[in-house]
């Protein structure tokens, strides 16, 4: 049987919730109910289940569980600073909301942008809503993974630093609650997936990088 895992995070959580209800429980018992069952439904949100990365070297994992909404070609002004693949994940209340590496190598760049919290499946959420971007220089060239609050989300976690070194399907932070997850990619990645496709978090490959194609870390 496997050992189910909560992440850090859920803890505080779980732990309020058990305790009203147990306060409940002994002065007035109708709302126990109600705060024993927050609490399994934030060890259900909070899991953090292991996953497995494939071998083949060039693969780009999924930083995040949910559905792809959109996949575009577009400028990434921020840390890539040229034309980019840009896919879009949608994830809701019941997906894993753990964020993972897509690929190895070193954290570059490092930016939290306050911002509003509109429903994370809107178009302008890249834009005007609460985010953390997170610039990853790999053998490849950059790639940057976006952490973006929605509605329900009001807390953007991240877990590594700027000069951190990370392997692919690490994990590098999570988002509570409802929320999106962008992966910009270079041109010169094969993308793998389709909007619409559902993903998992550091197992689902996204693209491949042309083995041709090396770009050495500076």
């Amino acid at each position: 049987m496997k050992k189910i895992t909560i992440a850090r995070p859920g803890y505080p959580y779980i732990i309020a919730a058990l305790a009203l209800g147990t306060v409940f429980l002994v002065v007035f018992p109708p709302p126990a109910l109600l705060f024993f069952s927050l609490a399994l439904f934030f060890g259900y949100f909070f899991r953090d289940p292991e996953r497995l990365s494939p071998l083949t070297r060039d693969s780009i994992v999924s930083p995040a569980d949910g559905r792809i909404l959109k996949i575009e070609k577009i400028s990434e002004p921020q840390f890539m600073q040229a034309e980019a693949w840009k896919i879009s994940i949608f994830l809701s209340i019941f997906d894993v909301h753990i964020n993972r590496s897509p690929y190895a190598g070193s954290i570059l760049y490092s930016r939290y942008i306050p911002g509003k919290f509109r429903a994370a499946y809107r178009d302008d959420v890249s834009s005007g809503n609460e985010r953390n971007l997170i610039g990853l220089q790999t053998e490849h060239g950059k790639l940057l993974v976006v952490q973006i609050a929605g509605m329900l989300a009001r807390r953007i976690v991240c877990w590594i630093k700027t000069g951190d070194t990370v392997e692919r399907g690490a994990r590098i932070g999570m988002i509570r609650f409802g929320s999106c997850t962008e992966l910009y990619l270079p041109l010169h990645a094969n993308i793998k997936v389709k909007e619409g496709e559902r993903v998992r978090g550091g197992e689902t490959i996204m693209g491949e990088f042309a083995k041709s194609y090396t770009k050495k870390c500076s």
